[in-house]
């Protein structure tokens, strides 16, 4: 990611044509409010601020894709996005080529390889899909042109100011999602500033172009959110006749009941797990009328924090399942066969 002073990036965005293209945007009164408050905070100043905004492009597609109605699919037809051979193998490859920085993570934070590589594999293809939308855009627009969601990203859009100040980084020059996500892990600005690391240790956060940043920043941040190294993520389970399932699974993303709690209830594990273990019920579509049961664990909540999602949960577990699978098999196939013992004399 090419870096530059602040001061420089706005200079330059102050004299390229944008400035005269945008002029309606920078004076809306409301643009003109947000400056006043983020000046009054003495971290800006307005020509940095009106450096931007002058640039800012407001893209209507973008509130086009906010509007579509959002449509659940089920769970037979969500896991071949984010589980199949094109993703498994892509994940393979990025395993080997970092598998210092890999096993760094895990003695770091306690986060498994085959973890780290499952999520940036389902975010954005490790790195190959991180968004073509500049950021400043796409927040922007979000911020002041999408009511429903402008207090959100009015405060993603402050976030995203910051880190770029911080990092002396141009906020012209970065690219991200349409609702601005960003680099390999499609972290949100706010989570940015959280829980980004700098683990090459340049002295930057770089999560988009700097694959160590990316997979230190994804373990660091499921560390922080309460994963626990050896554990299991789900188990399944069954369910016995008369269980209220839509009562268990209303608040499906906290932890309200251990184990054994659920057994009482009629729903019981089908693996060892302790009583005291806490668990959701998640109950997922494998086929058309077709309903098959998990306890969630732990780490299956701690996953639900990156991506507040049952269907992501489980299908995160499914590909980092097989990509430690495959790739343990591929190095034991690897090794060198054991040389023959000396016959007995």
């Amino acid at each position: 990611m090419k870096r530059f002073l602040l001061a420089a990036g706005l200079a330059a965005a102050a004299l390229s044509g944008g400035a005269q293209a945008d002029a309606e945007f920078l004076a809306r009164p409301d643009v003109q409010r947000y400056i006043d408050e983020q000046v009054a905070t003495g971290q800006f100043n307005r020509p940095e601020l009106e450096a931007v905004f002058a640039n800012v492009e407001i893209k209507p597609n973008i509130i086009k894709i906010l509007d579509k109605p959002s449509t659940s699919r089920p769970w037979y037809e969500f896991r071949p996005t984010f589980y199949n051979e094109r993703l498994i193998k892509g994940g393979l490859a990025f395993w080997e080529q970092n598998q210092a920085t890999l096993e760094r993570a895990e003695r770091t934070y306690g986060v498994p390889p085959e973890m780290v590589v499952a999520i940036l594999g389902i975010e954005t293809n490790y790195g190959r899909n991180t968004g073509s939308f500049r950021l400043a855009d796409a927040l922007s627009t979000i911020a002041f042109n999408y009511p429903r969601r402008a207090e959100y990203f009015r405060g993603e859009l402050t976030e995203f100011l910051k880190l770029s100040k911080e990092e002396g980084i141009d906020p012209l020059a970065l690219k991200g999602s349409y609702a601005g996500a960003m680099g390999l892990p499609q972290f949100m600005p706010s989570s940015f500033r959280k829980w980004a690391v700098d683990f090459s240790g340049d002295g930057h956060r770089n999560i988009w172009s700097n694959v160590d940043d990316a997979i230190g920043s994804v373990a660091y941040y499921f560390q922080l959110h309460g994963w626990r190294h050896g554990d299991d993520v789900v188990i399944p389970a069954a369910i016995q006749p008369g269980v209220n399932v839509d009562q268990l699974v209303a608040d499906k993303f906290n932890l309200h009941y251990t184990v054994g709690q659920l057994k009482t209830m009629g729903v019981l594990p089908q693996a060892q797990v302790a009583d005291s273990v806490q668990a959701v019920l998640v109950p997922l579509e494998t086929g058309p009328g077709v309903t098959q049961y998990w306890l969630g664990l732990n780490n299956f909540y701690t996953i639900t924090r990156y991506n507040k999602s049952t269907l992501y949960a489980k299908v995160a577990q499914e590909l980092a399942d097989e990509l430690r699978l495959r790739y343990m098999t591929s190095r034991a196939q690897a090794q060198p066969p054991a040389p023959a013992a000396d016959p007995a004399p």
